[in-house]
């Protein structure tokens, strides 16, 4: 016997699945395995723990996560049936703990949580900045592999991600979000040459300069093109645009010259306002001289949602667990945890109307199916009908034992 509550999200991943080419029934059917395990299983998740849990081999798992899958086509699915359509692509590296010296791409990368180097290894993602939902959905993570030649850095490594696959991306939005680090010219000038725009962040030290504005004098030499450098403390109106003052934040607008990028941006001058009377200034900026300065914060604002699917995914999913070494387990593990939050948000969260929605919670939603799952076991091996009006009320008091407040 199969309680209903464990085939919630069946048809969503079917629906998907049958969009991609060369899914068969097997394929089909061990997907949805995967998937359900992940959003099942407590504790440390690899392949003996889906061995203990699922219906496979532990020699099946191994076997069937070597084979590729297109998760940014089936993500990509996944968000354009349940998102509002308002996107932006947000890319950024994620440390990935990994211990040993034979795994490929291993290497010292930047860890945010340890605010160092550490071993290991690091994926870059890919995810769907939906701004009017306020969250994110994962397209693909891409291990970064550092045995490249000594002329191609990180930079040229994260810019051939998002160029090669462009195609699919446009699709989604044409604009792409991502943290001050990625404002190297190399970077932002691949971005433009993949007819997409960069809304980023400068440093807060950055050069810049105001575009000169005044009439030319018909001498001889160079016309003026810049009329000064722009000093952050202290706005020039005559060249700035105000365009929002309130109790947190003023908010300022102009077009600049960038020395670092070489090119022309629009600019985002925020000065947020602290309980001590303590100004902290913010420079965000967006390739696309057109662009609304409110859009561009926004924008940019809710590119931290990315970091939230990080989170859930070491912390619930086993996105660090995986044991393997080969560079295609690796792939289908990091992917796959992370394509199972969204499924798990847009079945929990994205469903329900927008006024009625409360935060998000993947720690109540595993726990929620880890009942579902010892449950189902027991009515299987007692022979109980768990659809019986009596038993009905009674699994959906064990279900939601042990579920928290988000």
């Amino acid at each position: 016997m199969t309680i209903k509550g464990l085939n919630i999200y069946n048809t969503l991943i079917v629906k998907s699945l049958s969009m991609l080419p060369n899914i068969n029934k097997r394929r089909e059917d061990f997907i949805l395995e995967i998937f359900l395990l992940l959003l099942s299983i407590k504790g440390r998740i690899n392949f003996l723990q889906f061995a203990r849990y699922g219906k496979y081999s532990e020699q099946r798992y191994r076997q069937q996560f070597e084979k590729q899958f297109n998760f940014l086509e089936f993500n990509k699915q996944l968000t354009v049936s349940s998102g509002s359509g308002n996107y932006a692509i947000a890319i950024d590296p994620s440390y990935i703990s990994k211990s040993g010296k034979c795994t490929p791409g291993l290497g010292y990368f930047w860890s945010g949580c340890a605010k160092k180097a550490k071993w290991g290894l690091e994926i870059t993602g890919l995810a769907t900045i939906d701004i009017d939902n306020n969250t994110a959905f994962h397209l693909e993570a891409v291990q970064t592999i550092t045995d490249k030649k000594d002329n191609f850095s990180l930079t040229d490594w994260y810019a051939d991600i998002i160029h090669s696959r462009k195609d699919a991306l446009l699709g989604l939005s044409n604009i792409v979000v991502a943290d001050a680090w990625f404002s190297k010219k190399k970077f932002v000038d691949k971005i433009i040459s993949t007819d997409m725009e960069l809304v980023c962040r400068f440093r807060d030290d950055a050069d810049l300069s105001y575009l000169f504005k005044g009439e030319r004098t018909g001498g001889q030499g160079r016309p003026k093109k810049y009329d000064g450098k722009v000093i952050h403390t202290d706005v020039d109106l005559n060249h700035f645009s105000l365009i929002e003052d309130n109790n947190q934040e003023t908010i300022y607008s102009a077009q600049v010259y960038s020395k670092s990028l070489k090119q022309t941006v629009k600019l985002v001058h925020v000065a947020y306002k602290r309980e001590n009377k303590k100004v902290i200034r913010k420079l965000y900026y967006c390739t696309d001289l057109n662009k609304e300065a409110l859009d561009v914060l926004r924008i940019y604002r809710s590119r931290f949602q990315i970091e939230f699917i990080y989170r859930d995914a070491k912390q619930h999913i086993g996105l660090n667990d995986c044991q393997a070494r080969s560079e295609n387990k690796l792939n289908f593990h990091f992917n796959s945890s992370l394509t199972a939050i969204n499924i798990a948000k847009i079945q929990h969260w994205i469903s329900i109307p927008k006024k009625q929605r409360s935060s998000f919670s993947m720690s109540d939603i595993k726990t929620m199916n880890n009942n579902r799952l010892q449950i189902n076991r027991f009515f299987s091996v007692f022979g109980i009908n768990p659809h019986s009006t009596k038993n009905i009320a009674k699994t959906n008091q064990i279900i939601q034992y042990g579920t928290i407040a988000a």
